[in-house]
């Protein structure tokens, strides 16, 4: 018997980003209820949402294409789980807070 360890780090990884999302999801289904005109906050997404998905896709990375062929940054490894957690959280939020109206 074989253990796999991309499905559990596929889970520790996108899991957090639902949480993120779900958190924002009131706000966002209030602003939808207004009618007014779509925006996307690019600015708030490249500096803040993007580097947070960095953290969280270098997380997943080493483990789906194969360990020793991608370095995992220093952050993740120093952070652990925790900074993954908390980047798939700001990420899920910062996704759908920069869905403006």
């Amino acid at each position: 018997m074989e253990f796999n360890i991309v499905p559990i780090t596929i889970f520790v990884a996108v899991f957090p980003v639902v949480i993120g999302l779900l958190l924002r999801l009131p706000l966002f289904i209030m602003e939808i209820k207004e009618r007014k005109q779509w925006t996307f906050d690019w600015i708030k997404f490249v500096v803040v949402g993007l580097p947070s998905l960095y953290i969280v896709v270098m997380s997943i990375i080493p483990y789906t294409m194969g360990e020793g062929k991608i370095r995992i940054p220093e952050i993740i490894l120093i952070g652990g789980p925790t900074m993954t957690t908390i980047a798939g959280i700001i990420f899920g939020y910062v996704l759908l807070d920069s869905l403006k109206k």
